[in-house]
């Protein structure tokens, strides 16, 4: 999973009491318009998006989300009478990329008249960008079993607690070394351990006919100076049973770009709790609240030495929680105290554990930084402890919370001066060793930006001296992947991939058009145009009106606004004195065309142009 990501694993929706209002609106809006797609009778389905249906020897494995992107991973594995989910996760959305959308969600057209062939959905790990769109999309697939490890299990439904109209899902908690039936036809999946910033992390080798599909989600290794340790050749080294081979591997491939070995967490986790040992006041240590692993072992280090756990922020106590609850870790007694009951322990006794290192405005960090936490304030004694790298996109909020930081003349320690952060993602060189231990005949890199799939690909080419015709390059959402033992075909047709999002109370499809105007409010503002003309004559009642939000100030700008309307009054003479009856929409079209031309023109920017033209 991707620091955005787990940064984000705070961000749920609120509006518990609405959700079932807006699903119900979203069930019957798919109802209604893929009831019109249909199914024929006795359960043969008819062909739909023009996707060709899948030959008998062959598998289909289609990415209906995580290619050319960071999050929104799924795909789906098919053969001619089952289909197998791998992860049904979000993408969160940005201000720039995509304004007024709260997530991304994988498009499932593809699946909605095939859904009484789903077997089952394998999870590979609790991160939200792995299962943070169940509650819109479960429900849609006829709630199949749910395969994961424990604590994804507990972090699925803590996550759908927030839809309340959801019906309980039947799961099958697996564990590393398994090898589970799954289905009337009886596939084999293998269930493998695999590194990443949160426990229960695992992969699935699905054993076809052809050969063994295998999906690892995200991925690093555990290692010693470059040595992998014995763990992760047992993980990767036994995935052939019998006469399967390794067939295909989708690989993630998020720092592919990175060379060399990714840092060990131990390695971080150790150098933090000797921050943590040696301090001499408080110390608040902000880091990415998915960071299971990490913030277990600190706690723990931090009882070792006599100190005190207060947690801030929702999604930091959630994680914790739900840690908890689900055995995978259980707290010393009287370690977790809250921000009221550290007032009367000393201070350097004291470790906070917050979310906000990213520098989002309302996480805790940024609300003490601030001073509008209500219960804790800063002193110059304080050492804060940034684990966690700067996300893309995020360089300006982290640096508005330093300097927030630095104003209370405290001690800063950060991962680009200190090891005190690692990526959940293994860096180059460990990708390569997991794909020439696998040794797959064929591979896919998946769950990155097109540079680093490409990167992934041309390192497996050059570097393990795997043929290029052997690599699918480069997928995209949608791709229709057929394969068999001796060769595979990407299909020209894909499965429906336009972007679905959730916005508010509304679930569905958004068209490129929208998202473009949105983009053009934010960065060019608009323009709005009020003419009134007399029907019978074609003139104007009085001069035009405007309006201009987000582009000019009208009253600095009143050379360029009596321009525009004596502009605008030219048009409307030109265009509807000679007209009976006015086409009131040909006016339109004219005065967004030369409004719009000579704005640029002045002001080198280019609102959104609205005429409303009144006829009296």
């Amino acid at each position: 999973m991707n620091n955005t990501s787990q940064e984000n694993d705070k961000k749920v929706l609120n509006n518990s009491a609405n959700k079932k209002t807006f699903q119900s609106r979203y069930n019957n809006q798919s109802h209604r318009k893929y009831k019109k797609q249909g199914k024929t009778k006795n359960n043969t389905k008819t062909v739909k998006h023009g996707v060709p249906p899948l030959n008998d020897n062959d598998i289909r494995v289609i990415p209906l989300g995580g290619v050319e992107q960071v999050g929104q991973n799924m795909n789906i594995i098919e053969t001619k009478d089952d289909i197998f989910i791998v992860d049904i996760g979000i993408e969160f959305s940005n201000t720039e990329e995509t304004p007024g959308v709260d997530y991304i969600i994988p498009n499932i057209k593809y699946l909605l008249d095939k859904k009484e062939k789903i077997r089952g959905v394998f999870i590979t790990h609790g991160h939200l960008d792995h299962i943070g769109a169940f509650p819109y999309i479960i429900d849609q697939l006829g709630y199949p079993p749910v395969y994961c490890g424990l604590l994804t299990k507990w972090m699925i439904d803590k996550r759908n607690s927030e839809f309340p109209h959801l019906e309980k899902l039947t799961y099958n908690v697996v564990e590393p070394g398994q090898r589970v039936t799954v289905g009337p036809n009886e596939m084999k999946v293998q269930v493998f351990h695999v590194t990443h910033s949160i426990p229960d992390a695992l992969g699935y080798s699905f054993e076809t006919k052809e050969g063994n599909i295998i999906f690892a989600g995200d991925t690093k290794l555990e290692h010693i100076g470059g040595a992998p340790i014995q763990l992760e050749y047992d993980s990767y080294g036994k995935l052939e049973h019998g006469d399967q081979k390794n067939l295909l591997f989708l690989s993630d491939s998020t720092n592919s770009e990175q060379p060399g070995w990714s840092k060990n967490e131990g390695a971080i986790i150790e150098n933090i709790i000797e921050l943590i040992a040696e301090a001499k006041n408080r110390v608040f240590l902000g880091t990415f609240a998915s960071q299971i692993v990490r913030i277990t072992a600190i706690m723990d280090g931090a009882h070792k030495y006599g100190k005190k756990i207060v947690l801030e922020g929702r999604s930091m106590k959630t994680n914790v929680d739900i840690c908890i609850k689900s055995g995978r870790w259980t707290p010393p007694k009287g370690l977790i105290i809250t921000a009221d009951e550290a007032k009367n322990i000393a201070p350097d006794k004291l470790v906070y554990l917050l979310t906000g290192s990213q520098g989002e405005e309302f996480a805790a960090l940024m609300r003490i930084s601030m001073k509008r936490h209500p219960k804790i304030r800063f002193t110059s004694r304080d050492t804060v402890i940034l684990s966690s790298s700067v996300i893309p996109g995020n360089n300006k909020a982290v640096r508005k919370l330093k300097d927030n930081l630095s104003r209370h003349d405290l001690r800063i320690v950060q991962y680009r001066t200190s090891d005190i952060h690692a990526s959940g993602h293994g860096n180059q060189d460990e990708l390569l060793w997991i794909q020439k231990t696998i040794n797959p005949k064929f591979f896919a890199p998946i769950h990155g930006h097109h540079s680093m799939l490409r990167a992934h690909a041309q390192a497996v080419i050059e570097r393990n001296n795997y043929p290029k015709e052997n690599i699918i390059v480069v997928p995209e959402n949608g791709s229709v992947i057929d394969v068999n033992r001796n060769s595979f075909k990407v299909h020209k047709a894909k499965a429906p991939n336009n972007m679905t999002v959730v916005e508010g109370f509304r679930v569905g499809d958004i068209q490129d058009v929208v998202i473009k105007d949105r983009k053009t409010l934010t960065n060019e503002g608009i323009f709005v145009v009020i003419a009134t003309i007399d029907i019978k004559n074609g003139r104007l009642r009085k001069s035009p009106d405007i309006i201009s939000r987000g582009f000019v100030y009208l009253r600095d700008s009143q050379k360029l606004i009596n321009e525009t309307r004596n502009l605008v009054k030219k048009t409307i003479v030109k265009h509807a004195s000679h007209q009976k009856p006015i086409n009131f929409d040909v006016i339109k079209k004219h005065v967004t065309d030369d409004v719009a031309r000579f704005l640029v023109q002045n002001t080198g920017k280019r609102p959104i142009v609205i005429p409303v033209i009144l006829g009296i």
